[in-house]
């Protein structure tokens, strides 16, 4: 699978937009606010056991230990919220996904491993620095995400573009692996989980 990943990069223009999400029609003050499906995450963290919600806000955090905007993630040490080894989950603001990817990075080397989730899209220039460090790329297939409307806490159906996973791991890494997973899969999984939940 190297091969993969080196011929994806090269392929890459060199500098592309870093904010980089086009498209939306989203107005800009709620852009950077639609919350992560809560039947994605419930299967996701039934994998990796998140101890972190990276980029959070008290009434829409997915962990009991989050980081907000006011105490800025990018500058705080993920390792004071966390066990070491430590899982990590963000959703970042789609706006400007390039610090994300590298602090994500940096912190892998902290034992810390972080699943990020981000547009899937492999034109733009945080995706080629992703591809560099990351361990995996899982890119959700047959069908696109319902993101949840930060004002009405619904969630809306046309998402203009599919998602995926890059995920970073703190071991020694040899490249970066490609692989897919069924949107249905994760969200018919996720939601047994939430009923099992509100059924105890």
């Amino acid at each position: 699978m190297r091969w993969i990943g080196e011929r994806i990069a090269a392929a890459l223009p060199a500098e592309k937009l870093n904010g980089d999400y086009g498209g939306s029609k989203t107005p800009l003050d709620q852009r950077d606010l639609w919350r992560t499906p809560p039947a994605l995450f419930a299967s996701l963290d039934a994998e990796f056991c998140f101890q972190l919600d990276a980029a959070a806000a008290p009434h829409n955090a997915l962990c009991w230990r989050f980081i907000t905007t006011e105490q800025n993630t990018l500058e705080t040490p993920w390792a004071d919220y966390l066990s070491i080894p430590g899982y990590v989950w963000l959703n970042p603001p789609y706006s400007d996904i390039m610090p994300f990817v590298k602090k994500s990075a940096a912190e892998s080397a902290n034992q810390i491993v972080t699943v990020m989730l981000v547009p899937a899209d492999t034109s733009v220039g945080w995706f080629k620095e992703a591809i560099q460090t990351a361990s995996e790329v899982r890119f959700i297939t047959a069908g696109r995400l319902a993101f949840i409307n930060p004002v009405t806490g619904k969630p809306v159906s046309g998402n203009n573009k599919g998602s995926m996973l890059i995920i970073w791991r703190p071991y020694p890494r040899t490249h970066c692996h490609f692989a897919t997973v069924d949107r249905d899969e994760l969200m018919t999984f996720g939601a047994k989980l939430l009923a099992r939940r509100e059924a105890a």
